[in-house]
């Protein structure tokens, strides 16, 4: 009688996980025809289709679709799974599911080194390779959380560790802005769009550099599943299974710093996507299971940013609102009820 509820429970789990993923993919597919079909020039779904499959079509509908459109939708959902997934990781290695890049500092040492990079290679290079941003984003990323990690050390509750996430923010922030007010006219240009957080300007060469990345990332991340979950019962359970803490740790934070610095790079900061996504997905499949949750993240980080991405650029149309707006305007209510549900259970 036990072994058949025990099939019972375990069919209807897997039900459940089938039926969401099932429901995230149709929600790509129709963000993806949505991003692609609107927009100045509205293009028919029969024309993207024959655009897409057959390579014939209009000239200018083809350069829309081929140039501007469909990179710009493989790049939001590409760093919206990567930056959704370095919330999961960051979650997982301080036990909190409000730790997150963007209100941890993170993205901001990234955004800092970046615009120093920008400034300096335009000044005396002239230009940049897409590899150089990744690595001056990642080694931001890490100069910010070498000081969370510092701070952890001296600071045991979470609510003052997150403030001193954000007061490291708020210097990066700042050193930003000094850095670019000396910087030439030309130069602030090219900063101001990519500061504000946008998924405009991608081309196929930038995608091919971060799915490499994002997806190298990724695969690394799948082989933590098992320890993962180990650390999810508490640093004393998952020693016991044999999980070196230490390396565990050094090996989240790194993981976590590359996909969020392969976000700032190529789109700029963008806010509460890795605290929001990670909990409904949680909430969508009932389950913490790092296997599931792990793609389910990235699925759903995806499709969040590929929506977010598609309000930013319709809904005051001519005008293009910033990433980090709509997702703020749709993440920040999403953290304050985690906030308040977490106050109603203690």
């Amino acid at each position: 009688m036990e072994n058949h509820s025990f099939q019972m429970e375990n069919l209807k789990r897997r039900s459940r996980y089938t039926m969401v993923f099932i429901t995230m993919a149709i929600l790509f597919f129709i963000i993806v025809v949505l991003n692609i079909n609107t927009g100045n020039v509205h293009i028919s779904v029969a024309k993207i289709l024959k655009i897409l499959f057959l390579r014939d079509g209009e000239a200018v509908e083809y350069n829309i679709i081929w140039k501007i459109r469909l990179p710009r939708i493989l790049m939001a959902a590409l760093l919206g799974g990567a930056l959704s997934l370095s919330g999961f990781l960051l979650q997982t290695f301080f036990s909190n599911p409000i730790a997150g890049p963007f209100v941890l500092g993170i993205s901001s040492g990234a955004k800092m080194a970046v615009a120093m990079t920008m400034i300096v290679f335009l000044k005396y290079i002239g230009t940049f390779s897409s590899y150089t941003l990744v690595m001056a984003a990642f080694i931001g990323a890490l100069i910010s959380t070498g000081f969370i990690l510092l701070m952890s050390k001296k600071i045991h509750h979470m609510a003052s560790l997150l403030v001193g996430g954000i007061m490291i923010g708020y210097i990066c922030s700042a050193i930003t802005d000094f850095v670019v007010t000396f910087a030439d006219d030309s130069d602030i240009v090219n900063l101001h769009g990519w500061s504000q957080g946008s998924f405009s300007g991608t081309s196929w060469s930038n995608i091919g550099v971060a799915a490499v990345i994002v997806g190298i990332t990724v695969i690394f991340t799948f082989f933590l599943s098992k320890p993962i979950g180990a650390y999810q019962l508490g640093e004393g359970y998952a020693q016991s299974m044999g999980v070196n803490i230490k390396l565990f740790r050094v090996a989240l934070i790194l993981l976590s710093s590359i996909l969020s610095a392969c976000v700032t790079a190529f789109a700029g900061p963008i806010s509460f996507v890795g605290i929001a996504v990670p909990f409904l997905t949680r909430k969508a499949f009932g389950t913490a299971r790092p296997l599931i949750i792990i793609p389910g993240t990235f699925f759903a980080g995806a499709v969040f940013c590929m929506l977010c991405d598609l309000i930013a650029r319709m809904v005051l149309a001519p005008t293009e609102l910033n990433i980090s707006t709509v997702t703020s305007i749709l993440g920040a209510p999403i953290v304050i009820y985690m906030m308040l549900k977490r106050e109603k259970g203690r």
